[in-house]
C-alpha cells in the first residue's frame, strides 16, 4: 500500500446506470479537497455526520452535477479518518467526473481495499471482520450472507479473541516460571493448564472441521448430473433451475460439454452441471464430453446418478458406481430414477444400498413439486454441518484455516509436553507458537507483506 497518512478517493458503487452513485474521500485532508469543489456549505466549518447539498464543481469551477455531500469527522468514521462521502447521480459519466476533480484537487486514487484496511489500521475492524467485508459482498447465498455478517460483527473473531486471552495468561505463568527456575516456584496452575489445552484443542477441532461447511457456504455445492444419454439428465437440470437451460432432445448424444446453472434452496446455492451421457462411443468429440463428464463427477460435491426407471441399470452403471464408490467413498451419490410417467408399475429400485428417489422430471418442468424428492435427498446429502449451524463458529477462509491447523498442532504438542513432563521452556515455545497463529487471524499479530496481500483481493473504492 502506499502512505497512509495522505487523502485517497474512489467510486464505492458499480458502474452502470443507476438512481445514484458514491464517491469516498479518507484522510487528513479529505474535508478540504471536497470544500475545494463544492459549491453549497463551507465544509470546515459544518458538524460531524451532517449531510449537505450543493454542486460538485470541475477543476475550472464548472458544475458537474447536483451532489448530497456526508462529512464523517474522525475518529467517529468508518475508516477512523476524516471521511467525506459524495451521493450523485448513477450512470458512468458524473462519478467518473466528480472523481477526476477531486483528485484534480488533492486526493490520489485509492488502491483496492485500502479504505478497510485503514480501518482495521486504526482499530475499526480487527482482520478477521476486514475479510468478512470482502466475504460479504461476494456473498451469493443466504447462507454466505449470514456467516459473513455474523464474522463481520466480530461474534468469530470473539471467540478466538478469548481462547487466546486465557492462552496469554497461562503462558506468562509458564515464562514466569522459566524467569524463577532457580527459586523453584510454580506460578502455573497445571489441572487449569491440562483443562483448558484440552478445551482449546476441541474448539480448534470444531472449528477446522467447519472449514468443509464453509466452502460449501461460500462456494456453492457443485452437484454433477450423471448418467447414460436419454436418461433425462438435461430435462431433470431445466426442472430443478425452473427454466430451459440445457437442450432436450431424444437423439442420444446431445449434450457434449458440461452445461451449468444454478439455483439456491433453503438459503444455500446449488451449482448444477449437467454432463455428456456416460457411453462408448466413437464419435470423437462426444468421447471428450464422456471423458469431461467423468472428470467432473469426480471433482463434484454430490452426484445425482440418473437413469431410466423403464429399464433400469445395467451391469456397466452398476459397475461404474461401485467403481466410482471405491475411489471416493465420501461422494455422496443419489440414485434418480426417472421417467416414473412411462411405467404403470413401479419396478424394484436398484440402490446397492445408495439413497434413490423416484420422479419424472418431465413432469418436474411443469410442476416443481415433481422433483421435491430430489431437492430433499440433496439436502439430506450435505445436511452435516449445515443444520443450524452457529455462523460464529463457521471457517470460509483458508487463510484462517492454515492458521487454525497450526494453532492447534502447537496445542497437542503442548499436551504432550505437559503430560510427558517436558521442560518448561518447550511448554511456553509451544504456547507461544499457538498465539501467534491465532494472533494472526485477527491481526493482532501480522506484518505489512500480509496486510498488502489480503486487502489487494479487495475491490476499490471498499
Amino acid at each position: 500500500m502506499s502512505t497512509r497518512n495522505d487523502t485517497i478517493t474512489a467510486i464505492a458503487t458499480a458502474r452502470g446506470q443507476a438512481a445514484l452513485a458514491i464517491l469516498r474521500v479518507s484522510g487528513p485532508e479529505a474535508i478540504a479537497v471536497a470544500n475545494r469543489c463544492f459549491r453549497g456549505a463551507d465544509l470546515p466549518a459544518v458538524a460531524s455526520h451532517t449531510a449537505h447539498v450543493g454542486y460538485l464543481t470541475d477543476a475550472e469551477g464548472q458544475d458537474i452535477d447536483q451532489v448530497v455531500v456526508t462529512v464523517f469527522r474522525a475518529p467517529k468514521s468508518a475508516t477512523g479518518e476524516d471521511v467525506v462521502e459524495v451521493s450523485c447521480h448513477g450512470g458512468d459519466l458524473a462519478p467518473q467526473l466528480i472523481q477526476q476533480s477531486l483528485l484534480d484537487h488533492g486526493a490520489r486514487l485509492a488502491e483496492p481495499g485500502e479504505f478497510t484496511q485503514r480501518a482495521f489500521l486504526n482499530g475499526k475492524l480487527d482482520l478477521a471482520q476486514a475479510e468478512a467485508v470482502a466475504d460479504l459482498i461476494h456473498a451469493s447465498s443466504t447462507k454466505a450472507h449470514r456467516v459473513s455478517l455474523s464474522h463481520l460483527q466480530g461474534r468469530y473473531s470473539e471467540r478466538l479473541e478469548a481462547l487466546r486471552e486465557e492462552l496469554l495468561e497461562l503462558a506468562a505463568f509458564v515464562e514466569l516460571e522459566l524467569d524463577f527456575s532457580e527459586e523453584d516456584v510454580a506460578f502455573a496452575d497445571r489441572e487449569r493448564l491440562e483443562a483448558l489445552l484440552q478445551t482449546s484443542e476441541r474448539l480448534l477441532s470444531e472449528l477446522l472441521a467447519s472449514y468443509r461447511t464453509g466452502e460449501l457456504i461460500r462456494d456453492g455445492v457443485r452437484v454433477v448430473i450423471g448418467g447414460r444419454p436419454n436418461a433425462g439428465k438435461s430435462t431433470l437440470l431445466n426442472a430443478l433451475v425452473g427454466r430451459d437451460r440445457a437442450i432436450v432432445s431424444p437423439t442420444p448424444g446431445t449434450t457434449r460439454d458440461a452445461v451449468e446453472a444454478e439455483a439456491e434452496i433453503d438459503g444455500l446455492r446449488y451449482r448444477f452441471v449437467d454432463t455428456a451421457g456416460l457411453r462408448e462411443t466413437s464419435d470423437a468429440i462426444e468421447a471428450e464430453g464422456v471423458r469431461r463428464a467423468e472428470a467432473s463427477i469426480e471433482h463434484s460435491d454430490v452426484l445425482l446418478y440418473v437413469y431410466d426407471l423403464t429399464e433400469g441399470l445395467d451391469a456397466a452403471e452398476h459397475t461404474f458406481l461401485q467403481r466410482l464408490q471405491a475411489a471416493h467413498p465420501t461422494l455422496p451419490v443419489v440414485q434418480v430414477a426417472n421417467k416414473a410417467d412411462l411405467v404403470e408399475e413401479e419396478p424394484p429400485i436398484q440402490s446397492d444400498g445408495r439413497p434413490t428417489v423416484v420422479i419424472s422430471a418431465e413432469e418436474g418442468q411443469r410442476n416443481t413439486d415433481a422433483v421435491a424428492p430430489v431437492v430433499s435427498a440433496l439436502q439430506d446429502a450435505v445436511a452435516e454441518g449445515l443444520e443450524d449451524t452457529d455462523a460464529s463458529h463457521v471457517v470460509m477462509n483458508q487463510r484462517h484455516r492454515q492458521h487454525l491447523a497450526s494453532a492447534r498442532e502447537a496445542i497437542q504438542r503442548a499436551q504432550q509436553a505437559l503430560a510427558g513432563g517436558a521442560a518448561g521452556d518447550m511448554l511456553a515455545l509451544d504456547l507461544r507458537s499457538a498465539l501467534h497463529e491465532l494472533g494472526a487471524i485477527t491481526g493482532a499479530i501480522t506484518n505489512e507483506d500480509v496486510l498488502d496481500q489480503i486487502f489487494s483481493r479487495f475491490c476499490i473504492g471498499k
